[in-house]
């Protein structure tokens, strides 16, 4: 008996895990995404969320439209335009910039024209809230937030007055009937303020109930196909193409600078922490094991790419420029037939995105005694 009671105890606890999906696939689902400089607009989005997660019936997703250079942002996941059909509601969270929505958030919103010409996001919900600094512009902002999504056919969810009669008159708060905000360069008191936080858990809370009542009622739409992004993280996984660990300077430099949107590597042929087929091509190594050290070096280039993109590789917009420098001999002219073993890889990755201009030529010699050295310029996100 203690032995058939044991095995029913097993049962039911293998059946939790089933129950919990299933409950979760009954769920709502709803995306929070933003924009933050400085975190503020970040705070908020986390009140939205424990609103919109309240009651148990909707699941929050917080999201970014970029990387952030904020270190306490960092590790918030990057979203796709092609994703946002797939959800149950959107809240959109922004910095204000000169009455508008910020830069980056006016960058993701470009990337969705696929999105307006199929009518993907056609009756799904939405809501905004802002980090306003001073409060000035604050409601031109929300306006033209408002007008982006009018323009795809959502649903917009004001906040109204809700909340407004329990907070603290006697500071200035960010409450608007469009969206909540926050007054991020007021430091009277510190922000989001503690009522300026209940608000946005009250608009989450609002906006989880019209999520959940519209689930089911308008056509999650995806783009075609031949549209939708290549995912390179998982291509790596699938042409099983095993990157190396990013290797660690030489000298008082980094593995690889970023200007704007663009990104400057600079590597040669180092693997295991060794130089793989060392010296001049036609004295020390021949054609094959300088290919072969190509094709280490450039792994080491998108190595470098993945960490300066915080590991998403999706966020690769093009491969600007590849300069080859092989360890030759003067009379050697087929330059590009061994930097041929670069492109190809490139471009088997990251597809369109990876075709490039290039550059190849000879030097006498190379630090570290590699036989090949690759300069790489990328764009992205």
């Amino acid at each position: 008996m203690k032995k058939l009671g044991s095995f029913i105890v097993l049962l039911l606890m293998l059946n939790i895990p089933n129950k919990m999906e299933a409950q979760d696939s009954n769920k709502a689902k709803v995306l929070v995404l933003i924009h933050s400089d400085n975190g503020g607009t970040y705070e908020l989005a986390k009140e939205i969320a424990k609103g919109i997660e309240s009651d148990g019936s909707v699941k929050a997703v917080i999201k970014q439209v970029k990387q952030s250079q904020n270190d306490n942002l960092k590790n918030i996941p990057i979203a796709s335009a092609d994703e946002l059909p797939s959800y149950d509601g959107i809240a959109f969270g922004s910095p204000v910039y000169f009455g508008n929505i910020s830069t980056g958030m006016s960058e993701f919103f470009s990337k969705t024209v696929n999105l307006w010409t199929s009518h993907a996001l056609e009756g799904m919900p939405a809501a905004v809230f802002m980090s306003a600094g001073s409060g000035a512009g604050k409601e031109l902002a929300l306006q033209s937030f408002w007008n982006s999504l009018a323009v795809h056919g959502m649903i917009l969810v004001s906040n109204g007055i809700r909340g407004t009669e329990s907070i603290n008159k006697a500071i200035p708060q960010g409450n608007s009937v469009l969206g909540v905000t926050t007054m991020a360069s007021l430091k009277d008191v510190e922000r989001p303020t503690k009522d300026e936080r209940s608000l946005a858990e009250l608009q989450g809370k609002n906006f989880a109930k019209v999520a959940l009542a519209l689930k089911g009622t308008f056509n999650k739409k995806e783009t075609a196909a031949a549209e939708k992004p290549k995912d390179f993280n998982t291509l790596l996984k699938q042409k099983n193409i095993i990157l190396p660990q990013v290797p660690k300077p030489a000298g008082n430099y980094q593995p690889y600078v970023r200007s704007g949107n663009l990104v400057f590597i600079n590597q040669v042929a180092l693997k295991d922490g060794k130089i793989l087929n060392p010296g001049k091509l036609g004295v020390d190594v021949n054609e094959e094991q300088v290919k072969e050290a190509t094709k280490a070096t450039m792994l080491n280039v998108i190595s470098v790419l993945k960490e300066a993109v915080g590991g998403d590789l999706n966020r690769v917009k093009q491969c600007v420029q590849l300069t080859g420098i092989f360890n030759t001999k003067d009379d050697f002219t087929k330059h590009a037939d061994l930097m041929n073993i670069a492109s190809d890889l490139t471009v088997e990755v990251f597809g369109d995105k990876g075709k490039h201009a290039r550059a190849t030529l000879g030097a006498s010699s190379i630090p570290v005694n590699s036989s090949v050295e690759i300069q790489a310029v990328f764009e992205v996100e």
